[in-house]
């Protein structure tokens, strides 16, 4: 019984040991950019690498000098605005396509649904330039619309859902048109309130994507006041040299979103992540 206990409670040294040199790895390139932020360029580009904390002090101006140059009021705006929409968008747009591909039998299912897999199979670049022929044929290019558009819909929350309502039980179904739903109301009231772990877990990936996404702002949204935050970043490396301590203290600013909204709903980012048993 003591040989045991000595040897999980080893084992519960040796994990925790694990998860926390883990946990320092992870943390490192985060530390890095913050301390690279308060340096002058000299500093940030030394090849020592014992070169960790600034020798000539800690300049905190190059905070105060992207936030004015790069007007981060308006791009914090500009990627929440598309963060939101396209989340609440992609929520409300799969789950009842879910519903229907899941739940529902009607003419041509498995035909329509076989091309909502083609559209995951293949990369997401192909879709760029008609996409964007669209934007520009409805007059929407520097807009919020144009960065939302390609969010409107999505293949991957289609069949995230789809699994999501194929899991639920019959009985729920039978139940409820007993008592005279219809099937509208057997999707709202019934089946949708069941779902929404996959639904959280949707708005996670779909917030984190979008919050990453570069390739589409740059190309819809060239105007500087209707950019985002990564389309901004990418415009500060200069052809023939950078200023790395203003391109670390701007990466800076702009992850202060997310951690904010990580650490306001933190509780249903680990739910959203344990039920879809994805990672970001």
């Amino acid at each position: 019984m003591e040989s045991a206990r000595a040897r999980d409670r080893l084992n519960t040294i040796i994990m925790y040991v694990i998860l926390t040199v883990m946990a320092f790895i992870m943390l490192v390139p985060f530390a890095w950019m913050v301390l690279t932020a308060v340096k002058t360029n000299q500093e940030a580009i030394s090849v020592d690498p014992f070169y960790i904390f600034p020798a000539s002090g800690w300049h905190w101006n190059n905070f105060a000098t992207v936030w004015t140059s790069y007007n981060f009021l308006i791009l914090y705006k500009n990627t929440l605005l598309m963060i939101f929409f396209r989340v609440v968008c992609a929520c409300l747009t799969a789950t009842m396509a879910g519903y229907a591909f899941g739940r529902l039998k009607f003419p041509g299912k498995t035909l329509m649904f076989s091309l909502v897999l083609i559209q995951m199979m293949v990369p997401g670049q192909i879709f760029i330039i008609p996409q964007y022929l669209m934007v520009s044929k409805m007059g929407m290019l520097n807009t919020t619309f144009g960065l939302v558009f390609p969010g409107i819909v999505t293949a991957f929350g289609t069949y995230l859902l789809k699994t999501g309502y194929q899991g639920l039980p019959r009985d729920l179904e039978e139940a409820a048109s007993i008592d005279g739903c219809n099937i509208g109301q057997q999707f709202l009231l019934i089946m949708m309130p069941l779902t929404r772990s996959s639904m959280v877990s949707l708005g996670i990936f779909t917030a984190v994507f979008a919050f990453k996404d570069l390739m589409w702002p740059m190309i819809v949204n060239t105007n500087a006041l209707t950019t985002t935050l990564s389309a901004a970043l990418s415009k500060m490396v200069g052809q023939y040299s950078s200023d790395y301590p203003a391109m670390m203290a701007a990466a800076t600013l702009a992850v202060l979103p997310m951690v904010v909204i990580y650490v306001i709903f933190q509780k249903q980012f680990v739910e959203g992540i344990a039920t879809s048993g994805g990672k970001l």
